[in-house]
């Protein structure tokens, strides 16, 4: 029998990307992740997608999780990362590419209007904490037009601030050949608490030179895979449970069929939202 040209195939593998297919052959009303990063400096031994890299390989795991779950295999798709967002913070380093809150926002309002007309749920997954405020901002209002969506942190209890031993160790796990050890120095070590009003007032350049807030000088692959596997296992628990608040932020899985990792916290570096900042 022949084909006609609104026939859909089968659907896709088991950790097919979005823009490798052709429309034909995406499934009715799949879950879309969508990684969403940054291009901003991470000290002078990580490269400028660190954020990017992680919220990208965190969304993929997190898919194939899911996809041994009730889910049909070919319902879980990734969506290329969000590279460009907002970094003001870091706007002082060179190679810092910023589009500010207000146009992340829009941005993320307008993509998923698009999304939604051939999508189930949409989901942000978020590695970069300067994202928040324009991530929230953007779901509160999409939820409220009746969207599906929802938006989840790649956080740990042992994430530092920033450029430190979580980020680097992630990094040499994810992509060791970008990541350069004999670079790698202690930063501000101050909990970012007491870091923010400086920051605030005067960008991360203002605490830190260097830009690593945290110490990267023993961060390892055997780390950042236990880091990893913490990261994709919280992710796909709460997309699996689909509890939201009022944000929009998907809230931890109160029951896990796979447990976490013990992360030791390294010391002298704080809790954030996200794993990069």
């Amino acid at each position: 029998m022949t084909k006609g040209p609104h026939t859909r195939e089968h659907g896709p593998g088991r950790d097919a990307e979005l823009t490798g297919l052709a429309w034909t052959r995406l499934p009715e009303r799949p879950l879309v992740l969508v990684p969403l990063g940054s291009t901003e400096q991470h000290g002078p031994h990580l490269p400028l997608d660190t954020d990017t890299t992680i919220a990208t390989a965190v969304a993929h795991g997190a898919a194939r999780r899911l996809r041994r779950g009730p889910r049909p295999p070919d319902e879980v798709l990734v969506a290329p990362p969000i590279g460009y967002t907002a970094s003001g913070e870091h706007q002082s380093f060179p190679g810092t590419m910023s589009i500010g809150n207000e146009a992340l926002r829009f941005l993320l309002v307008e993509l998923v209007r698009s999304v939604s007309l051939w999508s189930g749920r949409i989901v942000f997954v978020n590695a970069h904490g300067g994202n928040l405020r324009s991530l929230s901002g953007a779901v509160r209002q999409l939820i409220e037009e009746g969207r599906n969506v929802a938006w989840v942190p790649c956080a740990t209890e042992s994430v530092d601030a920033h450029a430190g031993h979580t980020e680097t160790s992630l990094l040499l796990h994810l992509a060791p050949e970008s990541v350069d050890m004999t670079l790698a120095e202690r930063g501000n070590t101050a909990p970012i608490e007491e870091l923010m009003p400086s920051i605030i007032a005067g960008g991360v350049e203002a605490v830190s030179p260097s830009g690593v807030l945290g110490d990267p000088t023993r961060a390892t692959a055997e780390e950042g895979a236990r880091v990893y596997e913490a990261l994709v296992t919280d992710v796909a628990g709460r997309i699996a449970a689909g509890r939201v608040n009022g944000d929009g932020r998907l809230l931890p899985s109160l029951a896990r069929t796979v447990p976490s990792p013990a992360l030791p916290r390294p010391a002298g570096t704080a809790g954030a939202a996200g794993a990069g900042s």
